[in-house]
């Protein structure tokens, strides 16, 4: 029963994301707010609630491992899956900004998290902790982060971006509502049952966060980068998986922590290193080709490579 709880939390959360920024587009469209802006903020905000709603009840009931499996499993399924499956169906060329700015960051993102997380190591403290402090550092970053996305926008056109469907006023307001009620007991029912499974199965919560949870939040990524990469339409992929995982670390884990400080597992270190050392990969294979592209060589590297992690985890 808790498998089927899990996966029902799993369809109501990421559909309850998708109904809340629908209904918070068509309002941000009748302010005459720019389809790029929207897509800069609404949309891209509204895919990262699903791993915020988890991580912030992960947090309020004390279960640390999970919220931290969740951000880690996330960021490795988007480089090492989605970028891995989308590069096999088509190669993907990646944008200029994306490799002199944004992979860079993401990169920096997990060197920033894997500082703060371990003061046993760098300051001989006897407990590690993701700090309040900790969180409004992360969220700084996250600023910064948004400052370049708002001024990358400004050599695009306004009409450019996200298209966004007008909707009356009550249905806005429905959706908006509709959504952030199923944000909530979605994520209640996969973090209750996500620990049920876990001590069901002799599993600690981080691998089911960095397995089950991270996997299921981050299917509709999988799936769109795919189907744009059959299209030929996934020059986009890289960047979209690259500031989601920036997303993850700075916005998603700072205001989790910022609301309820984590306690930081070091087992969870060899994940940090799998999360920076995919990055760093990512990094490198886009030069080993002319063009800035990853070939379906390198995507069946990484695909390898998840399928190694998984296996890690399990045995």
């Amino acid at each position: 029963m808790a498998y089927l709880l899990l996966i029902i939390g799993l369809i109501v959360l990421i559909g309850s994301a998708n109904v809340l920024v629908v209904g918070a587009s068509s309002f941000a469209k009748k302010f005459n707010i720019p389809n790029l802006v929207i897509g800069l903020t609404v949309v891209s905000f509204g895919t990262s609630f699903p791993e915020l709603i988890i991580n912030v009840l992960a947090g309020f009931k004390g279960q640390s491992d999970l919220a931290i499996g969740n951000v880690i499993g996330s960021n490795v399924v988007n480089i090492l899956l989605v970028i891995g499956v989308s590069a096999i169906v088509q190669p993907i060329r990646v944008q200029s900004n994306t490799v002199k700015f944004e992979i860079p960051f993401s990169i920096l993102a997990i060197f920033v998290l894997f500082v703060m997380a371990n003061d046993l190591l760098f300051d001989g403290t006897q407990r590690t902790m993701l700090s309040r402090s900790d969180g409004i550092i992360l969220l700084a970053f996250f600023l910064i982060f948004m400052y370049y996305t708002f001024i990358i926008a400004k050599h695009g056109s306004a009409d450019e971006g996200h298209q966004v469907k007008i909707l009356p006023n009550w249905k806005s307001v429905l959706y908006l509502v509709a959504g952030v009620i199923g944000l909530y007991f979605g994520g209640v029912l996969i973090v209750d049952n996500a620990t049920l499974i876990a001590l069901n199965l002799g599993l600690s919560e981080a691998v089911i966060g960095i397995l089950v949870i991270a996997l299921g939040t981050s299917l509709p990524e999988l799936a769109t980068s795919v189907v744009a990469a059959y299209k030929g339409n996934a020059d986009m992929a890289v960047g979209n998986v690259v500031g989601s995982n920036i997303f993850n670390v700075f916005f998603v884990l700072g205001i989790s922590v910022t609301l309820s400080p984590i306690p930081f597992n070091i087992s969870l270190n060899t994940d940090l290193l799998v999360v920076l050392v995919s990055s760093i990969l990512l990094f490198v294979f886009v030069f080993t080709r002319k063009g800035r592209q990853i070939d379906r060589l390198e995507g069946s590297i990484f695909l390898m490579l998840y399928l190694a992690y998984v296996v890690w985890l399990l045995v």
